[in-house]
This record gives C-alpha cells, structure tokens and sequence, in this order.
C-alpha cells in the first residue's frame, strides 16, 4: 500500500494486519523513523523504501501483491502523476486489483470544476478505467471526524449548527476509522465492484443538530446562512481575494466540499455498509461527544 504515513493510509495499513492480511507499506526513502511507519513495522508490515519517481522501482515493490491500495495525498502530481506511476508499476507487476485513493463523496455525479480536488481523482479514475486492472473505489462521504474541528458547521462555542440550503437534505458522514476498516476489507475482497459507497451514518442538519444536543447536553439551534447559492458566491470571492498556493485544503476547498453536500448532487446510494457485517459503524453524536467532552 501507499500513503502509510498518513493519517488514514495508517489506519488502513492496522486495519489490514488485524485481518491478518500480509502488508507491503511503500514509503518514501527516510520515511521509515517515522512513527506511523514504525507503528505498521511492529504490527508486522513490511516496509519498503522505493523512489515514487521511478516506475521500475514501483513496479519491484508491487511485485506478487494481490491489490495496491493507495491512500496518497496532494494535488495533480500525487493524485493524478504519481497515482499514474503506481498504477503503470501495479499493472506492470501483474497485481490483480487496485484501490485508488478517492476516499469522498460521489464525485462521479458533480459537474467538472465543481471541485478542484474530486477533479483530480476523477481524471485520475478515467485512466484507470483503461488498464488491465480491476479498480475499486470507496467513497465514504465526508469524514465525520472533521465535525469537530476543520469543518465549521457545528459551531460548539455558540451552540449553533452551521447551513446552506435544506435543514432536511441528507449528508453521508464516515469516521476516518470506518473508512479505513471498510477499505481493509474490500483490499481482501477479490469480488469488489468498481465502486463502494457507505456512510457511518446518513445525518441531516436537523440531524446534526439532535446530535449535537445529545452528544453535550446542551441545547444547540440551527443557524441558516443563506441558500446553496450563497455559499457558492462566497467561494469565488474567497477564491479570488486569496493568493494562489499549493495547499491541498485551502479554505475554499473545504467551502466547495461543503457546497457539494449541501446540493445533494453527491448523495451517497445505494449504500454498501452491509457488505462486511462485522464492522460497527460510528454515529455522529459519539464523535461529537469526544469534542464536548
């Protein structure tokens, strides 16, 4: 696998050792110290130092793997120039199957250039899509673990929830430790189809809202910013004032995730969470629980 040293690659690298799978963890030369590294090499993983520039020797480390699963981060030269690399090695080494890392919402039903990241895997799938290779990818909404921090719509210090548009439009949310588990499994699943969607819980900001109650004991309300137009004017003014950078999570893209969500174009369905039955999902109210806590 790629992408080991960080936060969800990590936990897909346990989550896979716990189902007693063999892990190759492909890092970057010097990247071995690290302590998510570490922590995969005491599990059992194998660590494997490779140049991520150099195609031959991607296509040796894949060698007699049954599935590369990438969990990489960054812009065009990770998700699409290094992805295609990974690939190119994956399908050179005779590996069977791939798990790209996509790891959203349904990016499949946006329009282009509705968001700048989901673009990027997006190109990156349509190649995919054109190797010899069985392709799978899981998308799991969006991350219920940034409800309390990077995503400012449960406003914990004025006890507000935090909207555009409809207070009753369904959003998918999925712990990082979910997805990592789901994708664990699906890595060991030769029977995969090209794609997976699942949601640790499907919560409306009326929803959202009884959790937040719930999960502090406190009462929270709705605090309604303007219809979905709103915000979409408010990221092209965001997008403009802001000089241009290489950050993967600039402030607007984060804005157009959320502007995504609100329009109810990515809604996650049908749902696949039943496809492993021994993984509990995590409601919202218990992560926002550990933020009141």
């Amino acid at each position: 696998m790629a992408g080991a040293t960080g936060d969800l690659g990590h936990r897909i690298g346990l989550a896979l050792l716990a189902r007693g799978a063999v892990v190759r963890a492909l890092v970057r030369p010097g990247s071995a110290h690290k302590p998510e590294v570490a922590t995969l090499r005491e599990q059992g993983a194998e660590l494997v130092e490779v140049d991520f520039n150099s195609v031959m020797a991607l296509t040796q480390a894949c060698a007699g793997a049954a599935c590369v699963v990438s969990a990489l981060s960054g812009l065009r030269e990770v998700i699409v120039d290094l992805q295609k690399r990974l690939l190119d090695a994956a399908v050179a080494a005779g590996v069977p199957r791939f798990i790209p890392s996509d790891y959203c919402i349904d990016y499949t039903k946006l329009p282009m250039g509705s968001n700048r990241n989901l673009d990027l895997r997006r190109e990156f799938n349509q190649r995919l899509d054109q190797a010899p290779i069985q392709a799978t990818s899981v998308l799991n909404g969006m991350f219920t673990d940034l409800l309390t921090g990077q995503a400012p719509v449960v406003l914990f210090k004025i006890k507000r929830v935090m909207y555009y548009g409809d207070a009753d439009q369904p959003l998918d949310f999925t712990t990082t430790a979910n997805t990592a588990e789901f994708t664990a499994a699906a890595a060991l699943d030769p029977t995969t189809p090209r794609y997976l969607r699942v949601a640790g819980e499907v919560a409306t900001v009326r929803g959202l809202q009884k959790a937040a109650s719930q999960a502090t004991g406190e009462p929270f309300k709705l605090l309604r910013m303007g219809g979905v137009w709103v915000l979409g004017a408010l990221i092209k003014v965001t997008k403009a004032l802001m000089p241009a950078s290489d950050d993967v999570f600039p402030p607007w893209q984060g804005m157009q995730y959320m502007h995504n969500m609100f329009t109810g174009r990515p809604k996650l369905q049908p749902l696949d969470n039943a496809r492993y039955p021994d993984i509990r999902w995590t409601p919202v109210r218990e992560v926002l629980a550990t933020r009141a806590g």
